[in-house]
């Protein structure tokens, strides 16, 4: 009898294990992996698949990244019911994604967009305007819009955006060499919450344009004019009105002078600054910025020679507390550049190298 009874109590366990427990653990473990993880949970037993599938949270994410055949990929990923949610879709570098791909999306997918809030669409160079327009026009939610190096996209491609999802907040163009001032006046007029917002060598802007979105996107934390040489002070000066700014990328801003940088360090709340190869500027812009961007965790001087030990020693005084990186490597102005020599003037560095 006695027997009988342990062995009930030991299958209620068992079963109080496999019901109960078990599930808690898979949940926990389960936040903590990659999708394609997750994905190669599910073939593991019916049981386990039924038990994740069961967790809406997990399904909020459908990353692509690098893979061939993303197009027909997504299209039988959002045809499943456990991604009828989905929340962001990452397309970076994937092969074979083409405008036909967004076109069946619209067809069949379309409740599956509703919720969509963040689209990398990277290195997909076969998406043109007609694909922006597509795809935009099935997710009205979006905030986050990403197509770095895509030479296809054209005004024509930001005006669908802009008129589609009115709700972006992080907008990269980066390497969209074809945008042109008309897509900053768009983006300006439309997009006045903006937070971040990547031009990189989008080589056909002009002051103009630029300075449409520094009068109107205040809210901006972040710019990154990276590799532009077109701008000048007119538009650089206009960069103070930005109150909100933490992350700047001017690397190879030839027309930059102190002057533009003076006006630059009336940005207070500044915390990454890339100066790199910005030829012009001297110890007079470095110590305006230093006197005036006292919160800098980053700073890039890399190949400016026209700056000394004069202005190490200046923002030594204003931001040593703070400054964690720092390149002041091809900068032969300055004569006390070792790793011990500039540990003095700013104890908390890690990184004395951005740029190999």
């Amino acid at each position: 009898m006695k027997m009988e009874e342990e062995k009930v109590k030991a299958a209620e366990e068992e079963e109080t294990w496999s019901k109960e427990t078990v599930p808690k653990v898979i949940r926990i473990v389960s936040t903590r992996l990659s999708q394609r993880d997750l994905i190669s949970l599910l073939l593991v037993s019916p049981w386990l698949h039924r038990t994740l599938v069961s967790y809406p949270s997990l399904w909020l994410v459908i990353d692509l990244r690098e893979m061939n055949n993303a197009g027909n990929r997504l299209v039988a990923a959002l045809s499943i019911p456990r991604y009828r949610h989905v929340r962001e879709i990452n397309l970076e570098f994937a092969q074979d994604i083409e405008d036909r791909h967004l076109e069946l999306l619209k067809t069949k997918c379309l409740g599956s967009l509703q919720d969509l809030e963040s689209l990398n669409l990277n290195g997909c160079q076969k998406i043109s305007d007609k694909g922006i327009e597509i795809i935009t026009s099935t997710c009205p939610e979006l905030k986050v819009f990403s197509i770095y190096w895509n030479v296809r996209v054209t005004d024509i491609g930001i005006q669908h955006l802009v008129k589609n999802c009115k709700h972006i907040i992080d907008l990269n163009l980066s390497g969209c060499k074809n945008i042109l001032d008309k897509s900053l006046q768009l983006i300006a007029d439309n997009y006045q919450e903006l937070e971040s917002v990547n031009l990189t060598r989008c080589v056909k802007l002009t002051d103009g344009g630029l300075q449409k979105i520094l009068i109107k996107c205040s809210s901006l934390r972040s710019l990154n004019l990276y590799a532009l040489s077109c701008f000048t002070d007119e538009a650089y000066k206009k960069i103070s009105l930005l109150s909100h700014l933490r992350f700047l990328d001017l690397c190879g801003a030839q027309n930059l002078s102190d002057e533009g940088l003076a006006c630059i360090a009336k940005c207070k709340n500044l915390v990454s600054l890339n100066l790199t190869w910005c030829v012009r500027i001297t110890d007079v812009g470095v110590m305006a910025i230093a006197e005036g961007c006292s919160s800098l965790e980053f700073l890039s001087l890399f190949g400016i020679v026209g700056v000394t030990d004069k202005c190490l020693e200046v923002l030594s005084r204003f931001c040593s507390n703070t400054l964690t990186t720092l390149d002041v490597n091809g900068c032969v102005g300055i004569k006390r550049r070792s790793r011990d020599e500039l540990l003095q003037l700013f104890p908390h560095l890690m990184c004395f190298k951005v740029h190999s």
